[in-house]
């Protein structure tokens, strides 16, 4: 049996996948009380990936807007399964943090547009 062929536990597939993410850029930018889930980011992003073991509840989904996406590893899997759901999360993330950077009040397109003052030269 080669080494993606073996099952991880949960717990050693979470510290593989955060290993993989950081060496893909991704900065841990917070973990909870617990120390279960962890929040990663791309430099400059306020958007953010979570990585946990269990899935979030409404009310985490409300409180927390800025987590674009999860990924959870709440059963074994193989290292091929891993690299297939690290791949579908950074797609998700790559979408939707630019939708949310688009629709915070910092991005340029969500300004209002800038007034054009139009001068007319009059000829001598």
């Amino acid at each position: 049996m080669s080494a993606h062929d073996r099952l991880l536990s949960p717990a050693a597939a979470l510290a593989l996948v955060a290993e993989l993410l950081e060496a893909q850029g991704f900065v841990v930018v917070a973990r909870n009380e617990r120390g279960d889930s962890l929040y990663l980011a791309l430099p400059g992003q306020d958007a953010t990936l979570r990585l946990s073991n269990h899935a979030r509840r409404p009310r985490q989904r409300r409180t927390h807007p800025e987590v674009v996406t999860s990924l959870v590893v709440a059963t074994p899997k193989r290292i091929r399964q891993l690299e297939a759901m690290i791949a579908a999360a950074q797609r998700d993330y790559a979408a939707r943090a630019t939708k949310s950077l688009i629709a915070s009040p910092k991005h340029p397109m969500t300004r209002p547009p800038v007034q054009m003052r139009r001068t007319v030269r009059e000829d001598p």
